[in-house]
């Protein structure tokens, strides 16, 4: 048995998400009447360095599969557990050494508790539907796997299946709308009322917009490309504003163009409350900026939601370098994080 995986796009516009074939599979599954099917998801871990959150492998009785753990070193524990789990929900230890995981392409040595139950076939089509789609979406179960909870839809408001009550429900929704709202993918566990809950969220890849030409425009889609997000360059206005108005909170926008009339994306972006807005510039740049923001309505609270000068204060000089603050501080705020050095925080590392 092999996991399924897709080849990455050369394209920054619309990368591929290996998790679109994952989608596609389990819909066609629940809709060819398969006789069971089982995912496996990672309960808990340890070592490996650092890895993607949101990593499921799916099976169906017979043996077919599809996604992928861990660049593929869990398989020979992930994919007869998820065959397996086609009849009701099992866990299983998986190790890898460090040339295996090396082998891999992981960092290090490590080793994982999975968690292996069944994904009944209307859950399976909401899920493989959303991840297909290219939408949010999020499974979430007890940690010992004896129900399931799938969230799907751009705020996560299509809710199918539950945990077993509507207490854990109420709780388990409204933590992971919270969640969704920081625009990155993640697997972590937390208390539902009173019920370990296992979450994989999805969030669909980012694209950035650069708003106006440049070295460091060049440099921040190359960072943006090497992340797997798309990304692509506008000098129109009124493709900038269209670009702004179709946000999801996983999207990035980065004024170059310090013309004011290149004000009006920044308002949109602000009103319309979703995704990164940044702007570059000099502190005089941005102090103009925010008094024409001011008389155009904004107040000081809705200024300081913009990021500018965009970035993390990395001491950058080239272009190059200014992108990797600018993508620094995306997923810092993506994440949650104050973007301190790890070694002065006691946030889990890798995610």
């Amino acid at each position: 048995m092999t996991a399924a995986t897709v080849p990455p796009s050369g394209s920054t516009d619309a990368p591929t998400d290996p998790r679109r074939a994952l989608g596609a599979a389990l819909r066609a599954w629940a809709a060819g009447g398969s006789a069971g099917i089982g995912v496996v998801r990672v309960l808990d871990r340890h070592g490996f360095g650092t890895v993607e959150s949101g990593q499921l492998v799916a099976s169906t009785a017979a043996g077919e599969s599809a996604g992928v753990l861990y660049l593929g070193a869990l398989d020979d524990t992930a994919l007869p557990l998820a065959a397996a789990s086609t009849t009701g929900p099992r866990t299983g230890d998986a190790h890898v050494s460090e040339a295996a995981g090396i082998a891999a392409g992981l960092a290090c040595a490590g080793g994982a508790t999975l968690l292996g139950h069944p994904l009944p076939a209307a859950l399976a089509t909401a899920l493989g539907d959303a991840l297909d789609g290219g939408v949010p979406a999020a499974l979430l179960s007890p940690a010992d796997g004896s129900s399931v909870l799938v969230l799907t839809g751009p705020a996560l408001e299509q809710v199918h299946g539950s945990l077993g009550s509507a207490e854990a429900d109420d709780a388990a929704c409204e933590t992971v709308r919270a969640r969704l709202r920081r625009g990155a993918t993640t697997t972590e566990r937390f208390d539902a009322a009173g019920t370990d809950v296992l979450l994989d969220l999805w969030v669909p890849v980012p694209t950035v917009v650069v708003v106006g030409a440049g070295a460091i425009g060049e440099a921040l889609l190359a960072q943006a490309a090497l992340l797997g997000w798309g990304g692509r360059t506008v000098a129109d206005l009124d493709d900038a504003r269209a670009a702004v108005a179709g946000f999801s909170d996983a999207d990035v926008v980065v004024l170059l163009d310090h013309s004011p009339r290149f004000d009006a994306i920044l308002v949109d972006g602000v009103r319309g409350g979703r995704g990164f807005i940044g702007a570059l510039g000099s502190r005089r740049t941005q102090s103009a900026r925010r008094g024409r923001l001011l008389a155009k309505g904004l107040t000081e609270a809705e200024i300081d939601s913009i990021h500018g000068p965009v970035g993390l204060d990395l001491g950058a000089r080239t272009p190059a370098e200014t992108a990797v603050s600018i993508v620094a501080q995306v997923v810092a705020v993506r994440s949650g994080r104050a973007a301190t050095a790890l070694s002065a925080s006691e946030s889990r590392i890798g995610g």
